[in-house]
């Protein structure tokens, strides 16, 4: 998929919805405030995260060949309501289990085939694992980049201190026909290593 340029913003091709969705969703539940998410141009996305979010791929495999490692995940929370699947998890590399992305995701249900609707319902691996593994037609589309202060929950989820700056991205991941198969906020930890290379 081809990189969107990172001087611009991203082309709004999905329909608008709050660059914080779903993760508000969880905070209003837990009775938490949300910290102040700023949505930013790519360009003003610093390296080495630009790389790892300013693009139209789906992040599983970019994060997977940034660190050189699979990755599972692990659900801080869920629930279903209506066919739709609303999860917070961690996303940790095999071996090590560190955290490379803290994400709130809401799932289509009813657009998954019966297997990887069960290997999503069975909290393992994450969803671009399965899309790729099954071959599940799909477009990745973000539409916002983000910059926030972590928080004492964000903290916990990838075992952080103090209020360290972090980057993430809004994106939907569409169907052929369209349709949401998912809606994420994507949030990455700081100090991520630099790679040689993302191409390979």
């Amino acid at each position: 998929m081809t990189p969107l340029a990172s001087n611009t913003e991203p082309p709004e091709r999905v329909p608008a919805l709050p660059h914080t969705h779903p993760l508000a969703d969880f905070y209003k539940q837990a009775g938490l405030t949300l910290p102040d998410i700023e949505r930013i141009p790519g360009a003003e996305v610093p390296e080495p995260y630009r790389a790892l979010l300013v693009h139209d791929d789906d992040m599983t495999p970019t994060l997977r060949r940034f660190h050189g490692r699979k990755i599972h995940i692990r659900v801080l929370s869920r629930h279903q309501r209506d066919g739709f699947y609303f999860r917070e998890v961690v996303l940790l590399l095999d071996g090590s289990g560190a955290p490379v992305e803290f994400g709130a995701i809401k799932i289509n249900l009813n657009l998954f085939a019966p297997e990887p609707r069960r290997l999503i319902e069975e909290e393992r691996l994450p969803l671009g694992q399965i899309l790729e593994d099954h071959q599940v037609p799909h477009v990745s589309k973000p539409s916002a980049f983000l910059r926030l202060r972590s928080d004492a929950f964000i903290n916990r989820a990838l075992n952080l201190e103090g209020s360290p700056l972090l980057f993430g991205r809004r994106n939907t991941l569409v169907d052929p026909q369209q349709r949401a198969l998912a809606e994420i906020v994507e949030i990455l930890p700081p100090t991520a290593p630099q790679q040689p290379s993302l191409n390979h």
